[in-house]
């Protein structure tokens, strides 16, 4: 086994491209190229953190995406090793094709945020590359996207979201962080005020900054955002109504009407984040607000819980006008969807792939989630079991910090609402993703997590309001 190496690290600042993915895909660059090899151990998180000058929640968040995939493995009072896995070169005619299941590790990943990437239809995907680069390749890319996937894109949403849409509403994106941004880029000015969630997604955040924007926290309940109250001098408010992120609500018709009365009478622009909106469990869908009144808003979608986030593809829809002028401006600052990319998507839902699993995982996620109810339903309350990857575990504020920790000692890697707030909120708890796990991890990280959570609330008894479930 080869000692702890110095790593030779170089982040941008200035890229759009977050702190933590950089470092990510270095550190898989260095253990492709043999950079770093098999074995080696890595810096502690906060050693790394402060040679890169970076908080050490960037390499925490950096090392618990490697663990997931495989790359790492971490000994308990030994330190984080490169995990002992065969790398291979993918095939040359299709080289998207996702890596075989890495070997298992010893830490079970229930931080929110990622899809299962083990079960594609292998044949299917490596046919969409195929027929991907069969294509001569383009001179300019379509800053709209590409023409015959738009209106796959248009059949689909009527089909999983019931909106009547038509190609000329939709945009091609890089997926949800690319769609925000290109909606900053038509929407905010310098001084602008945008609401985001709080507790929000914090990607948000940053990208309304970045662009000028005054970003102003607008608080969220068990249902979503709150409504009454609402600033009147917004321009544009971010939320996500399908599977409020990270609290999990999905905002109630009645909720829905009165946000967009809100944003009628304002002028407001809403930037919708159909967040999980492909996944629910025994509850009737609920309608877009895009397809209550696209006027005030625009919808984002992406691929990224569907496929894979390396995919990188997802969809802005807006009114036509809207997505001319976001088309022009996207032009003038180079930004596009890769054409391969679009069009092996196009084969995926032109064949009937997409469709055939996005319903295996609906399946599979259905009996992840009951392990999660059932598991941890009786030591605590559950909110947003009913859509999404994600539940919230609701516990006092003081106690979360102590589970994450113990659990974290015991090989369970736990995310919480603290690092989503923008100031101290009202509700608190561990943000519960099982989208990357597997059931039989699903169960052993939900069996440590309730036998550590009466300890931390004090007491062995159930909490008040523990019922398994709460929407």
């Amino acid at each position: 086994m080869r000692t702890h190496v110095d790593l030779p690290v170089s982040l941008s600042r200035e890229s759009e491209t977050p702190l933590t993915a950089q470092l990510a895909a270095w550190l898989r660059r260095a253990m492709l190229a043999g950079t770093l090899a098999p074995g080696e151990r890595l810096p502690s998180t906060r050693a790394l953190a402060a040679q890169l000058a970076v908080s050490r929640t960037v390499v925490t968040e950096a090392y618990q995406q490697l663990y997931a995939e495989g790359w790492l493995d971490g000994r308990h009072g030994s330190g984080t090793f490169v995990a002992d896995m065969e790398l291979t070169t993918p095939p040359r005619e299709s080289p998207y094709v996702p890596a075989p299941p890495p070997p298992p590790v010893s830490w079970i990943d229930l931080t929110s945020g990622r899809p299962w990437v083990r079960d594609y239809d292998r044949a299917a995907w490596k046919r969409a590359w195929r027929k991907a680069a069969d294509l001569p390749p383009g001179a300019e890319p379509d800053p709209y996207g590409l023409p015959h996937l738009r209106e796959l894109l248009a059949d689909h949403l009527r089909r999983a979201r019931g909106m009547a849409v038509g190609p000329e509403n939709i945009l091609v994106t890089r997926g949800t962080g690319n769609g925000l941004d290109l909606c900053a880029l038509a929407l905010l000015g310098a001084g602008t005020r945008a609401g985001v969630e709080e507790p929000g997604y914090h990607v948000a955040r940053t990208v309304f900054a970045a662009r000028g924007a005054e970003v102003v926290p607008c608080p969220v309940d068990e249902d979503g955002v709150i409504v009454d109250g609402l600033p009147r001098d917004l321009g544009v408010l971010y939320t996500t109504p399908a599977h409020q992120y990270p609290l999990g609500g999905r905002l109630p018709i009645p909720r829905r009407e009165r946000l967009l009365a809100w944003a009628r009478s304002t002028g407001a622009t809403i930037v919708e984040d159909d967040y999980d909106g492909e996944f629910r469990y025994d509850v009737a869908p609920l309608p877009a607000l895009y397809g209550l009144d696209p006027s005030r808003v625009v919808l984002l979608g992406t691929l990224s819980k569907i496929l894979a986030p390396d995919v990188g593809v997802g969809w802005l829809v807006g009114e036509p006008a809207l997505v001319d002028r976001i088309a022009r401006l996207r032009s003038a600052v180079a930004d596009r969807t890769s054409g391969p990319v679009q069009q092996a998507v196009a084969t995926l839902l032109e064949r009937g792939d997409l469709d055939r699993h996005l319903r295996r995982m609906r399946l599979e996620y259905a009996r992840r989630r009951a392990a999660v109810v059932e598991l941890l339903g009786p030591v605590c309350r559950l909110r947003g079991d009913t859509a999404g990857l994600h539940v919230l575990a609701e516990l006092p504020a003081d106690a979360v910090p102590t589970v994450v920790a113990r659990a974290g000692e015991r090989g369970v890697l736990l995310d919480s609402t603290e690092r989503h707030h923008h100031a101290r909120g009202r509700l608190h708890g561990l943000v519960i993703g099982y989208g990357s796990a597997s059931l039989a991890d699903v169960r052993r990280g939900c069996r440590i997590l309730a036998d550590l959570i009466p300890g931390a609330l004090g007491r062995a008894e159930l909490i008040p309001g523990a019922q398994g479930r709460t929407e």
